[in-house]
Parts: structure tokens; sequence; C-alpha cells
């Protein structure tokens, strides 16, 4: 039985830190440096989620059909989410009002879809949700920095940057709950189906959206290793409980 109120606590700490995240960009731009630093290490805490927690729960499970047909709708779900945010910021290119509220819109799903995934993550077991929520406390830095900034060179007021990023970051609370309650009602072959959606999300994340934003800048042997640092300290961390 999921403790909503844990999960609540839980999901707190993610919107806390990417609502932090764009007080900070609002205040004083980051360098590029420190925000690939950031998506690089919180690449390798999601892929070290998915790796130690995700699949070894899939395997348990053994369900190879529902594990297959999630994977692949999972694929696919994150391919429409970003042709549909390509497709909307193109067409809105020249509109900077208009653009900036796609890019609110395109972040809102991707933000809704994140607590999902906390939400898949206490569904599979608490220590799934923990280590999720720490991976994606990361990932919302990087995602509420890069929010903060784009709408700042806009030239959107401060006051609406700070209001739009704290509608998102409410937004990705209301997607952890409303995935635990629905998920607290299945188990077996489509709770695995529902993992493996999850897990590929998450790999979406992390090789699509994190490393490729975090590639923008000049590669160097420090920004790289923050992602192993990342998959080495969850790592260590399964291994120590």
């Amino acid at each position: 039985m999921i403790n909503y109120f844990q999960l609540l606590g839980y999901a707190l700490i993610p919107a806390a830190t990417m609502t932090l995240a764009g007080i900070w960009a609002t205040l004083r731009v980051p360098g590029e440096n420190t925000r690939s630093a950031l998506m690089h290490f919180a690449a390798g805490v999601v892929f070290a989620v998915v790796a130690v927690e995700f699949l070894p729960d899939l395997v348990h499970e053994h369900s190879v059909l529902a594990t297959a047909v999630g994977f692949t709708l999972g694929t696919a779900a994150m391919l429409g989410v970003r042709l549909w945010s390509e497709t909307r910021a193109k067409k809105n290119l020249e509109k900077s009002e208009t653009a900036s509220g796609s890019l609110i819109v395109a972040t809102a799903v991707d933000i809704v879809v994140d607590g999902l995934m906390l939400g898949i993550g206490f569904a599979a077991g608490a220590k799934q949700g923990i280590l999720l929520t720490v991976a994606l406390a990361f990932e919302l830095i990087s995602l509420g920095l890069a929010v903060a900034l784009e709408l700042k060179q806009g030239r959107i007021s401060r006051g609406r940057i700070l209001s739009s990023i704290i509608a998102l970051s409410g937004l990705f609370i209301f997607g952890a709950v409303a995935g635990s309650a629905a998920l607290s009602l299945i188990s077996g072959a489509l709770l695995a189906g529902v993992i493996a959606f999850g897990a590929a999300a998450l790999l979406f994340l992390v090789t699509e959206e994190l490393l490729t934003e975090a590639h923008e800048v000049a590669e160097n042997p420090l920004l790289t290793s923050a992602f192993f640092v990342g998959f080495l300290a969850v790592f260590l961390l399964e291994l120590l409980s």
C-alpha cells in the first residue's frame, strides 16, 4: 500500500529544486559548464536508477510480452511528445509570447511524465521511488534553469517567469500522486508493462534530452566524469542498502 503522505513529501523535493533553480536563473545566469555538469550528473543518476532498480524488477517479473509492449509504448510516447513540441515551436518561432507559451506547454507535458515516473518508481517499491526522487531532483534543476533562461531571453517579466516555474512544479506533484493512485490498482504483468514504459521514458530522457543538451557545451574530462559520478553514487547506494 502506497503511503501518499510519504509520496507527497518526496515529490516536493524535485518540485522545490526546480523552483529554486528557476529563481537562481532569474537572478543570475549560471555558466554553461555548470549547467552541463548538472545535466551530465543527472543523466548518470537516472541511467543508474533504470539499470539498478527498474530492469531487475522486469527480469524478476519475467513478463516478456508486457515488457516488450510497455517499452515500445514508452518509446513511442516520448518520441510523440518530442515531435509535437518541436512542431509547435517551429510554428511559433517568430512570436516570442506565443513561443514562450509553447515552451511552457511542452515543458508541462514533460514534467507530468516525470511525475508519473516517480509514481511508477514508488509503485515498484519505496527504494526505487527514493532513488528516483534524487534523480529527478537533479533533472528538474536543469529543466528549471532551461525554462527560466528561455523565458528570460523572450523578455518575459521576472514575476511571470517565477509563477510559470511554480505552476510547472505543481504539475510534477500532481503527476506523481495521480500516477501512484492509478498504479496502486494494478499488479503482475500489467505492472511490469508500466515499469517497462517508465524505463523507456527515463532512458529517452537520458539519451535524447539531458545528454543532448549537456553536449551543446564543449566537452572536457571533468564534465564527462560527472555522468559516471552520478551513476556510481546510485550504484554504491544500492550496494550499501
